[in-house]
């Protein structure tokens, strides 16, 4: 009998222990886990393959990689650059997170970045001598009609006709670009400017206010409010609800009653009107005219930030805060070891193909551990 007892207690402490090693197993297949677990494995994969760079460029990874932390919160002049660079990224990026939280890929941040400045531009150009309360103004709301029209076309394009706008917005990026070639080497070129193509210096009035001396001005505060705005409604009211049943079931949205078409043109338009503040916030308070090289891929890294965050706006803050530390890390890196200015998008690509790489393995191995499951 005392035997049996025994075997009872030994059997019971085993159930105990594996019910408790289930419940942490559960625990870290968790959602908060997982995103935890895709950063760190994320983060090494990425200093691994920036090193292997680094060795292979002929320089020594370590002083190298201290340097671009340096260059990119190494000092408080360090940390304004990083958050000037951050803030067309952050823009950028929600220009592209909103419209895939409907299921649509639009790769035209960058069009219409280019569509915002020129078209907040005409209202600067037209009221140079005017006061602030009328240019600034202007040109703000002109920006994001730019930018909401150039990329609502897209989104007509694909309710009304089908049409893929992963296709449209990336063609109608070059035409974008063009078009301010045309205004600044044509019509809006200033010719005290020495043959350079570029407008005529924007006035005082058609600028934002800075803070601590720096570059840092009121548009990073303005990305990380509409950023913040966009998480709350898209998580907590009926139309983040809305857009959730129209990307997961077209029909059963049609049903309900709910305005898949009219919703594509809305969110793209709002998207657009994004990445158009972004473009004359870059003119207007970094370059102080508009000019051909207006981006330097801002378009592509808000692309690459918004899908290394899954989509999240949260997220999307801190990832733009990283890769504007790279960007800004990449004059360090062309001062001490000579690399060239596209060091900053080849190092913003090995961080994608890191985030990808990483993701793809968990994803699998979570799908196979559940497949496991299923069959026990």
């Amino acid at each position: 009998m005392r035997k049996h007892t025994v075997v009872l207690v030994e059997l019971q402490r085993t159930v105990i222990k594996h019910s408790r090693f289930s419940l942490v197993r559960s625990w870290l297949q968790l959602p908060q886990f997982l995103l935890l677990k895709k950063f760190i494995f994320s983060g090494i994969l990425f200093f691994i393959l920036i090193s292997l760079f680094f060795k292979i460029s002929g320089q020594s990874p370590l002083p190298l990689l201290k340097e671009v932390v340096n260059a990119a919160f190494g000092s408080p002049y360090s940390w304004s650059e990083t958050l000037v660079k951050t803030t067309p990224v952050l823009l950028c990026a929600i220009a592209t997170a909103l419209p895939a939280r409907l299921g649509l890929i639009s790769v035209g941040a960058e069009g219409q970045m280019y569509i915002g400045a020129l078209v907040g531009t005409a209202p600067v150009i037209a009221f140079l001598q005017q006061p602030m309360w009328v240019v600034l103004p202007l040109m703000l709301l002109a920006s994001g009609l730019g930018g909401a029209l150039w990329s609502g076309f897209p989104g007509w394009l694909k309710a009304r006709m089908g049409i893929n706008e992963t296709i449209s917005t990336l063609l109608l990026n070059y035409v974008a670009i063009l078009l301010v070639n045309f205004a600044v080497y044509g019509p809006w070129k200033d010719p005290a400017s020495l043959g350079w193509p570029a407008t005529v210096s924007f006035p005082d009035a058609a600028k934002l206010p800075t803070f601590f001396n720096t570059r840092i001005h009121l548009g990073l505060v303005i990305g990380i409010g509409i950023a913040l705005l966009l998480h709350v409604l898209l998580t907590y009211s009926r139309w983040g609800l809305e857009l959730r049943v129209m990307r997961s079931n077209q029909k059963v949205s049609t049903v309900a009653g709910l305005k898949y078409g009219r919703t594509v043109i809305w969110v793209m338009a709002i998207a657009g009107g994004v990445a158009g503040l972004a473009g004359i916030l870059e003119a207007s308070m970094i370059q102080g005219r508009l000019q051909s090289d207006l981006s330097v891929s801002y378009g592509l890294s808000g692309f690459l930030v918004a899908w290394l965050a899954g989509q999240n706006f949260v997220s999307i803050l801190l990832i733009s805060l990283l890769v504007g530390g790279l960007s800004a890390s990449a004059d360090a890196l062309q001062l001490f070891a000579q690399f060239p200015s596209s060091s900053a998008l080849i190092m913003q690509g090995l961080l994608f193909t890191s985030a990808l790489t990483v993701n793809g393995l968990i994803n699998k191995q979570a799908s196979g551990k559940a497949d496991y499951s299923s069959l026990e």
